[in-house]
């Protein structure tokens, strides 16, 4: 058996930013962390420049690679989209299928019961069809209808296989004892693409919704007068997404969101991530060609077609334009995600393989996951692409 003790500049242990922290890896696993003072004499020890954290998790990745979920509802699919974000320091990622027909729910649905014990797999985000005609955004307006039992049937059979289900809902497509109902089965309850008012918000949060979706965007929004969907989520303690692109929502507003919540660790990052992330520059939505130009993917209504960004970019923007510090967005790109489908483990080093762990330079960007370092070898993690 191979063992060393790992001791970097400094370590994001799941909580908080540790300085003097070694980590003690066996075959190739964080089997123990300990103090660096407290080594044996006789330890191997291995020195390495950055910050060792571990990989970061995307809960709202609708393809990658040049694959659609929603095109490609199969297992081979999502193992597609997997791989494309891997390989920018994403290492857990919940696919997800928008506003379709029942049919490709279904296949979505059978294609994460077949990905149960697939790598880098951890559940399923349904983005709809059960939202607002009003802020649909790009979801085709044809397969938008109320939240059904056949939808409901759906979410039972995966949570019922013991698989992580985020389920994104406008309160005006679903009742109170829908949301209920689901959130007792174990689904996470996301409210999003609503107009719905600040009390009919509250009133979701109420019955079981605890999450939203990319925070400010396809929401009612919030004036003075009316606080609406975002003024009534920024006030709750529910958790919320959001996508730090600067396209979708300004820099200032993701600040402003994040310092005006009345709890701590309620906020994180989406990549709301397309196909064009790894893959071409252009793919087909709806029987419509959505092209990648200026960093943004705009479907042919001028709407916003989901972002050409990848977690590793939206942690240095949120550190390098929006001012957050690193300690507070490594919690948001990892800890709380993994809060949010109640995989905590996801946010530790400690029994963590060393191909699931990255290593961050002064910048924030990733040179390469700790089993590429300790190897001595070429980083699968394209640092230029990051």
């Amino acid at each position: 058996m191979t063992t060393q003790w790992i001791i970097p500049d400094r370590v994001f242990d799941g909580e908080k930013l540790c300085d003097g922290l070694a980590l003690k890896c066996e075959n190739d696993r964080i089997v123990e962390t300990r103090n660096v003072d407290v080594l044996p004499l006789n330890a191997q020890r291995l020195r390495i420049s950055g910050t060792i954290c571990p990989g970061f998790i995307d809960l709202q990745v609708n393809g990658g690679g040049g694959v659609l979920l929603n095109q490609n509802p199969t297992l081979e699919g999502m193992r597609s989209i997997i791989r494309a974000h891997r390989q920018y320091g994403t290492v857990a990622v919940m696919p997800t299928v928008i506003t379709d027909t029942h049919d490709v729910l279904v296949a979505a649905a059978d294609a994460a019961l077949s990905a149960i014990n697939e790598p880098g797999f951890v559940g399923l985000h349904i983005e709809g069809p059960h939202i607002s005609q009003a802020r649909r955004g790009t979801h085709d307006a044809q397969y938008i209808r109320p939240l059904d039992d056949l939808t409901m049937a759906v979410v039972a059979k995966l949570a019922r296989a013991g698989i992580a289900v985020l389920i994104t809902v406008a309160p005006e497509a679903a009742t109170s004892a829908q949301i209920a109902e689901m959130a007792a089965m174990g689904a996470v309850v996301s409210l999003g693409h609503t107009d719905a008012t600040s009390p009919q918000v509250s009133a979701a949060i109420t019955a079981g919704a605890t999450c939203a979706t990319h925070l400010f965007n396809a929401m009612s929004p919030m004036l003075n007068r009316s606080p609406g969907a975002v003024g009534a989520v920024i006030n709750s303690q529910a958790y919320a997404g959001i996508i730090c692109d600067g396209y979708h929502v300004a820099d200032e507003m993701v600040g402003l969101a994040i310092r005006a919540r009345p709890v701590s660790g309620c906020m994180f990052l989406v990549s709301d991530a397309m196909p064009t992330v790894g893959g071409p520059n252009t793919f087909e939505l709806y029987g419509s060609t959505i092209t990648l130009k200026d960093g943004q993917l705009v479907n042919s209504e001028g709407s916003l077609a989901g972002a050409h960004i990848t977690m590793a970019q939206s942690v240095r923007r949120l550190i390098n334009v929006v001012g957050v510090r690193q300690e507070i967005a490594l919690q948001m790109a990892i800890t709380v995600p993994a809060n949010v489908i109640k995989q905590p483990e996801l946010a530790g080093v400690q029994n963590r393989s060393t191909d699931d762990l990255l290593v961050l330079d002064r910048d924030s960007a990733i040179v390469a996951t700790l089993g590429d370092r300790i190897c001595k070898s070429h980083s699968p993690v394209a640092k230029r692409a990051l």
